[in-house]
C-alpha cells in the first residue's frame, strides 16, 4: 500500500459523506442500539471515527474512547465536539497506528469496505484487543434487499457490483455474512455472534420522502427476523 496515495484518497473522499445527513443518522442510531448489547469493559478503540456519529454513541457506554481516523478534518471535529477526558483522538492510518494500550472493545463499523486490505486491518485491530475483549465489525450487506432488487431491475450487474453511491464515498467492496466470516477466520479470531441491522427494501431517499415512523420501526423489527437480508451485517469476535 502506498501511504501517500491512501492519504490523498482519504482527503478527496472526506467531503463526500456525512453520517449526520438524513436517514444515514437513523441507521447509525439503529446500528449502535443493536451492537451495544455486545460491548464489553470500559475502554474502546474506534477504528474509523469519521465525523463522530459513532463516537457520540460510544461515549455513553465507555469511560474512554480512542478515536482513530486518517482524516485531519475529522480528527479536528472530534477534538472540537467531544471532551478530552472521554475521547482520545488520533490522526493516523490504521497501518501506521502505534499504541501501547489494549482495549476491552474494538469497533470497526463501516470500515472494512473502505480499506485496501481488510484482512490486514483486522489483524492490526486484533493486536490492540485484550485477551478477554471483543471485536465488532459491521459492513454493508451484498444480500441487502434493496441491492438484490437493484440487480433484478438491471441497475447492478450482480450483488457485489459497486454503484455510483458506493464509489463516491470510497467503498471498495460489499460483504455477505459468508465472505465476512472468511476474512475473520484468516486472522485467527472467532465469530461468536452475527446478525443484521435494518431490513431496507428501498433507498434512503425514498424512505426519507415516503415512510412514516411506524413503517421505519416495522422494518427495523423485521430485520431481527431476517438478518441475512438487512442493510448492514455484523460479527462479534473473540480471540
Amino acid at each position: 500500500m502506498s501511504v501517500k496515495k491512501e492519504k490523498k484518497r482519504l482527503e478527496t473522499l472526506q467531503n463526500n459523506f456525512s453520517s449526520k445527513d438524513g436517514f444515514n443518522s437513523r441507521l447509525i442510531d439503529f446500528r449502535y442500539q443493536l451492537l451495544s448489547k455486545y460491548f464489553k469493559g470500559k475502554t474502546c478503540l474506534e477504528l474509523g471515527s469519521a465525523d463522530g456519529e459513532g463516537t457520540r454513541h460510544l461515549i455513553t457506554f465507555f469511560n474512554n474512547v480512542t478515536a482513530v481516523d486518517a482524516s485531519p478534518k475529522y480528527i479536528k471535529d472530534i477534538k472540537k465536539n467531544f471532551p478530552s477526558d472521554k475521547v482520545t483522538p488520533i490522526c493516523s492510518l490504521f497501518e501506521e497506528l502505534d499504541l501501547q494500550e489494549k482495549f476491552d472493545t474494538v469497533m470497526l463499523t463501516h470500515i472494512l469496505e473502505h480499506v485496501e486490505d481488510p484482512v490486514n486491518i483486522l489483524k492490526i485491530a486484533k493486536k490492540f484487543l485484550k485477551k478477554s475483549g471483543v471485536l465488532i465489525a459491521d459492513v454493508p450487506n451484498a444480500n441487502s434487499i434493496n441491492r438484490l432488487v437493484g440487480v433484478k431491475m438491471g441497475l447492478l450487474k450482480n450483488k457485489f457490483e459497486l454503484h455510483a453511491g458506493d464509489i463516491r464515498i470510497g467503498h471498495r467492496r460489499v460483504y455477505t455474512l459468508e465472505t465476512l466470516a472468511k476474512d475473520i477466520k484468516k486472522t485467527g479470531l472467532r465469530v461468536t455472534k452475527q446478525g443484521g441491522v435494518f431490513f431496507k427494501p428501498v433507498s434512503n431517499d425514498q424512505i426519507e420522502k415516503n415512510w412514516t415512523e411506524e413503517m421505519i420501526q416495522g422494518f427495523l423489527s423485521l430485520g431481527y427476523d431476517f438478518p441475512e437480508l438487512c442493510s448492514d451485517i455484523y460479527v462479534v469476535c473473540k480471540q
